[in-house]
């Protein structure tokens, strides 16, 4: 990668990971620096309770391409993606998980497949068929009940949109982000099918996955709250014809009104 003229932004959400943070950004740091592109690390602490701030601050003299931003409490995973995109000055962006049970070292095979199939997004998925996967069975029932599900409500031309690892064209969050009302865990559903919406191009990769915890963070509250923002989504978009109504207002220059009417 040391030819890729664009420049890459990768943004790291990051909630009470002050244990394993500075070794994960400085790998990432290390990976980047192997690639040989132009790269920034924007990371988003989402209100962390731990020293992941503290940790964060101390790596800007190790990392000086680091730029750290803080939300003051922990409103969840979208809205910090949402808000590293205001900093962020790269021509790709990678949405990288801070627990970096996927490797940095495949952003290279999702860049590859973006330029050879001429991609806009390209998302690691634990569905493609020659992906390395090996992550505990109640998480695997959990991920295959909610691919079903999305299989069934929306028309999208991949299989797993939760994973950790996705990479697109600035153009296209420029075009997606004010569309978006999740802020927590269906946020990247609702990402990726306004995208396709729009007809933007969207690719599976395969990804090597290397579990770093045995039970998610996730429990049955946030089960309930991803299906429940799903369900909202497929309304908005199929239903209520909301995000049309968001481009007609965009269009007239009136978005921001509309925005506010709709609080």
């Amino acid at each position: 990668m040391k030819h890729v003229k664009e420049k890459f932004s990768i943004v790291i959400p990051v909630y009470n990971e002050a244990e394993r943070i500075r070794n994960n950004l400085l790998e990432v740091k290390k990976t980047f620096d192997d690639f040989g592109c132009s790269y920034e690390i924007v990371a988003i602490d989402d209100g962390s309770t731990d020293d992941s701030r503290a940790v964060l601050e101390s790596l800007c003299k190790e990392i000086p391409n680091l730029l750290v931003q803080k939300n003051s409490h922990n409103f969840g995973k979208g809205r910090a993606l949402k808000k590293a995109f205001k900093y962020i000055s790269g021509d790709l962006i990678v949405w990288l998980d801070a627990d970096l049970e996927l490797h940095p070292f495949q952003v290279k095979t999702l860049y590859d497949i973006m330029v050879l199939d001429g991609a806009d997004i390209v998302i690691g998925s634990k569905m493609h068929p020659n992906s390395q996967v090996a992550y505990p069975a109640h998480r695997r029932i959990m991920s295959w009940g909610y691919y079903f599900f999305i299989r069934l409500f929306f028309h999208l031309p991949c299989q797993d949109t939760q994973t950790g690892l996705k990479i697109f064209k600035r153009k296209v969050l420029e075009e997606v982000l004010p569309r978006i009302l999740v802020k927590k865990f269906a946020f990247d559903l609702e990402v990726l099918a306004n995208a396709n919406y729009l007809g933007f191009k969207i690719i599976d990769a395969p990804i090597v996955l290397d579990t770093k915890r045995e039970y998610s963070r996730l429990g049955l509250s946030a089960v309930f709250i991803t299906f429940w923002d799903t369900l909202a989504v497929w309304y908005r978009m199929y239903i209520l014809k909301y995000y049309d109504r968001i481009d007609h207002y965009r269009r007239k220059g009136l978005l921001r009104e509309f925005k506010r009417v709709r609080k």
